[in-house]
Order: C-alpha cells, then sequence, then structure tokens
C-alpha cells in the first residue's frame, strides 16, 4: 500500500508517518523499528540499490494523488447535484404554497413535508453509497500498489488488510521516501 491507512484498519492508500521523538507515534515507530530484522532491512536496501523502487513508489503516489482528486470531484459532483435539487424543490415548494387556496395549505404542506422527507432519504442513500465506492476503491488501490511493490522485490510488501502490516508497510514507505529525498539532496549537492 503506498500511501494511506485510513481509521479503523481499513486500508486505504498509506499516508507517510512521523517518527519524532515526543510525538504520540513514537511508541509505533520504536515497535516498527523492533519488528524488522536485519534480513529485511538488507532485502530492502538490495531493492533500493538501482533506484527503480524509488521510480515506482513515486509512480504509485502520483497515480494515488490523481485516483483521490478524481473521486473527491466526483463527491462534489454529487453534492452539488444534491444542492442544485433541495433549491428546485423548495422553489417548486414556494410556488405551489403560493398559488394554493388558504383551506388547502395544510394538505400541501403535509404532503410536501413528505415529499422533503423522501428526497432526503434518497440523498443520503446516495451518499452513502458514492462513500462507499469511494472506499471500495481506494482498498482496491491499497490493494494494487501492496502488489506491485511485492512484485517488484520490495520486502515486507505484499496484499494485506491487517492493520499492523499495513502500519510496518506505511513505515517502510516513509523510509523509502527519505532515502529517496536524501538522495535528491545529495545528488543536488554534488552537481
Amino acid at each position: 500500500r503506498a500511501t494511506q491507512v485510513r481509521s479503523g484498519g481499513r486500508g486505504g492508500p498509506l499516508k507517510w508517518p512521523k517518527c519524532r521523538p515526543r510525538s504520540p507515534r513514537r511508541s509505533a515507530c520504536s515497535s516498527f523499528q523492533q519488528r524488522l530484522s536485519y534480513t529485511t532491512l538488507s532485502d530492502l536496501a538490495l531493492a533500493l540499490l538501482d533506484g527503480t523502487v524509488f521510480e515506482i513508489v513515486q509512480g504509485l503516489l502520483e497515480i494515488q494523488h490523481l485516483t483521490e482528486k478524481s473521486l473527491y470531484n466526483q463527491r462534489l459532483r454529487l453534492q452539488n447535484e444534491h444542492r442544485v435539487l433541495r433549491q428546485a424543490l423548495r422553489q417548486k415548494h414556494l410556488e405551489a404554497q403560493q398559488a394554493c387556496r388558504p383551506h388547502n395549505l395544510p394538505v400541501l404542506q403535509a404532503a410536501q413535508h413528505r415529499e422533503l422527507e423522501a428526497v432526503e432519504h434518497r440523498i443520503r442513500e446516495e451518499q452513502h453509497a458514492m462513500d462507499r465506492k469511494i472506499v471500495l476503491e481506494l482498498d482496491r488501490k491499497v490493494a494494487d500498489q501492496q502488489s506491485t511493490l511485492e512484485k517488484a522485490g520490495v520486502a515486507g510488501f505484499y496484499v494485506t488488510t491487517n492493520p499492523q502490516e499495513l502500519t510496518l508497510q506505511m513505515n517502510l514507505l516513509e523510509l523509502i521516501r527519505k532515502l529517496q529525498q536524501r538522495g535528491c539532496q545529495t545528488g543536488k549537492t554534488a552537481l
């Protein structure tokens, strides 16, 4: 998984955690360091030697950002559609009330209230369906990222939904990103 673990351990593109001495993640980082064997670190170092893994991780990160942006835009479009639907319904109700005879107004208002409740229920259902779609898409992206890194021979990566393993993979990615950044800084200094 290349860039974010969502809360509740459901997976998602993995975020890059920060390990600072005074941060609440300190114990998680210590645990991460203790869980990495010399063999795993050695295998990771070998996989990183030619720079291909850095390129793969960067590519996965870019794909993830595009996916997240697309999903975000889809959700925004749905929210805008719902906003327009609510405005149109309010306008329709207002016009009907203005054209209604006073003795029929309570019946009309009751019918409009039922219609509004039905529309709000439909909107909630559509939003929940969109949110489920987003979670499933992000879960698929994470599995794709894990699979890609596993196929590239990066130690510690395989398809999993186990929260502890996801945290380990997240920390491995943070290590890879830091090494990549140091490599870029070293390259700039050499020029």
